[in-house]
């Protein structure tokens, strides 16, 4: 007696392959969305870090490391180019990395160059593509003297957080009914050169922002796309004092900054000196409180420079 052969017809085959393919297509985004979910946290882990790293410089210090120097102060004695991130390094379990470092020379001469190479994790968003390396930089005139033109054999290590220095006043001003900002209530907590300490946070400690995310830095990103050919002269590494920026608003596409009523858009447009993020919909905030908070890129403008000013004395919600 013949049996007849089991097996599948045509037809039963890509309805299997059909039924797999939807599976797949529906697995795909909920992967990537529990990813970018730990990603987020993981970024919002190293800004929690960065911030009790920031206190702890400050309960040794008496006020927070200056977002960058260009001159002799407490905690940089040589008054040469360093950032506030190479400051906190020994109160962030990187004190081997901090001795490594010469003080006595800018963060870009030979004697530091090994030491700015050295990834450190905490100054890594895990959300941002990957990087190209940094093979140098364009001259960085001001302040005077200025940073020269440089060129890397090694790629200086990268950072995506960065501190905000307050906000422009020509940028925001046009968006009030009358002028708020001037040279008195312009700065955050942490400018250049400075010395700030807790009680000069007036506006509240919850309320004042210290270091934010403006990722991938030095190539340069507009409305989620890399732009290349454009010069960036800050945010070369970890490493780079001038990484710091005021909050000036930017057009929705990024390709303008401080352009008065256009540029309502605080964050996510533009990563040249402006907040950027790749968390979809918008980014970590690390508070003077040292809190964590993720902010919406829906924020307007106006509450955005609020939170960026230490005694700026808005009413948060006008």
């Amino acid at each position: 007696m013949i049996h007849p052969r089991r097996a599948f017809t045509l037809i039963e085959l890509l309805v299997v392959i059909a039924i797999i393919a939807i599976l797949v297509g529906l697995l795909v985004p909920a992967v990537q969305k529990v990813r970018e979910a730990a990603n987020r946290m993981k970024c919002a882990n190293n800004l929690r870090q960065i911030g009790l790293a920031l206190h702890q410089y400050h309960g040794a210090y008496g006020f927070f490391p200056a977002s960058g120097w260009t001159k002799a102060a407490p905690g940089n004695p040589s008054g040469k180019w360093h950032s506030w991130r190479a400051a906190v390094l020994p109160y962030a379990e990187q004190d081997n990395l901090r001795r490594v470092m010469d003080l006595n020379f800018h963060w870009w001469e030979a004697p530091n160059l090994a030491a700015v190479s050295l990834p450190v994790k905490m100054f890594e968003c895990p959300s941002v593509p990957a990087r190209s390396p940094v093979t140098g930089a364009v001259a960085k005139p001001f302040p005077a003297p200025g940073r020269p033109a440089l060129v890397f054999s090694s790629s200086p290590a990268p950072t995506d957080y960065e501190t905000i220095q307050g906000v422009q006043p020509a940028s925001i001003n046009p968006h009030l009914p009358a002028p708020r900002y001037d040279s008195a209530n312009r700065f955050g907590v942490m400018h250049r050169d400075s010395r700030n300490d807790l009680p000069s946070v007036t506006d509240g400690t919850s309320l004042t922002v210290m270091v934010l995310e403006c990722a991938a830095r030095p190539l340069v990103h507009r409305a989620g796309t890399a732009v290349n050919g454009l010069a960036n002269d800050q945010g070369i590494g970890w490493a780079d004092n001038e990484g710091p920026f005021s909050l000036d608003g930017s057009s929705p596409q990024g390709d303008a900054e401080g352009c008065g009523t256009p540029c309502h858009r605080a964050m996510n447009a533009r990563n040249d000196n402006e907040p950027y993020a790749f968390h979809p919909g918008g980014g970590n905030l690390l508070f003077a409180d040292g809190h964590v908070a993720f902010q919406a890129d829906s924020i307007r403008l106006l509450l955005m420079a609020a939170l960026c000013t230490r005694a700026g004395g808005e009413v948060i919600g006008d």
